[in-house]
């Protein structure tokens, strides 16, 4: 009799395992990673794969807030699009703001929180006074928040209004509309219930394409995107030729020179690199003092 025949079946259990763990360990610990990293040598992977690391600091692949000390766009740089990644673009805190298109209603008071909607036009309206340009866009108010009256009604969610609040105007503010369906529209109380009005978003009369691009005042789901629409970025020209003492002609060059076009010519759409872009722009013309 063999040894192998008197081998106890438990032992031969344990060697056909510590067989396995050693051949996946050699396969998916050793040959994979050899591999991987042979294959992001190849010219056009290597720099993605070393991190797009600009020699100015950061990376291409991840957005930057160019933002001074007190939380204000600094006027000579091109402008990143919102970020909820943790205080902005925090790689460790990549994370949307999981607010939908229902978020239209704050809550208001010290504790308060924006809807989606206030998010929005609060963000166009300073996007409007930086650019020098309308910001206004449809659903909200000259002070930019979210244009919602809460209607109450002599049925319930039918008949006629007998009570009209702007829901996102705390008092004393003045109601963007002053009368709505023959009612006195009244500012909202902080901490008033108003659940049983309904919702009534009102449209204005701001333009069907607001002067300020929507990814001027939305972040992307990860919220580390570098890139801006070119619309975006060619608003954005006049001001930083003007900071900057440039022609505006050259700001253009140089954003179309970091404009790239849509992935395999059919997918997503023409975005900038605004990491990239203000990178070059540094280069080009340093600021005073820099």
């Amino acid at each position: 009799m063999n040894l192998r025949t008197r081998m106890p079946s438990w032992i031969g259990h344990h060697v056909a395992a510590i067989r396995v763990v050693v051949a996946l360990t050699l396969l998916v610990g050793l040959a994979h990673p050899l591999a991987m990293t042979a294959i992001a040598q190849v010219p056009g992977l290597r720099d993605n794969a070393r991190g797009s690391v600009l020699a100015e600091g950061g990376s291409t692949l991840i957005g930057q807030s160019f933002l001074d000390d007190d939380g204000n766009p600094i006027p000579s740089y091109f402008q990143s699009r919102p970020s909820h990644a943790g205080d902005g673009y925090d790689a460790s805190a990549s994370a949307a703001g999981n607010l939908g298109p229902e978020s239209t209603v704050d809550v208001l008071g010290p504790d308060g929180r924006q809807s989606l909607l206030t998010q929005v036009c609060a963000r166009s309206k300073a996007v409007g006074e930086l650019e020098r340009v309308d910001g206004s866009r449809p659903f909200c108010t000259g002070d930019g928040v979210g244009a919602v009256l809460g209607v109450f009604r002599a049925d319930g969610t039918t008949g006629r209004a007998t009570r009209v609040v702007s829901l996102n105007q705390a008092c004393p503010a003045k109601p963007f509309r002053a009368v709505y369906e023959g009612v006195t529209v009244e500012c909202a109380e902080p901490g008033t219930d108003y659940a049983r009005a309904v919702v009534t978003p009102v449209r204005g009369d701001a333009p069907a394409g607001p002067a300020v691009p929507a990814d001027a005042v939305t972040a992307s789901a990860s919220g580390l995107d570098p890139h801006i629409s070119p619309a975006y970025a060619g608003l954005q020209t006049p001001r930083i030729a003007r900071e900057r003492g440039l022609d505006e002609r050259a700001v253009r060059r140089l954003v179309d020179e970091h404009t790239t076009g849509r992935g395999l010519g059919v997918l997503g759409a023409p975005a900038v690199n605004v990491v990239e872009l203000n990178a070059a722009l540094d280069r080009t013309q340093p600021l005073k003092g820099a």
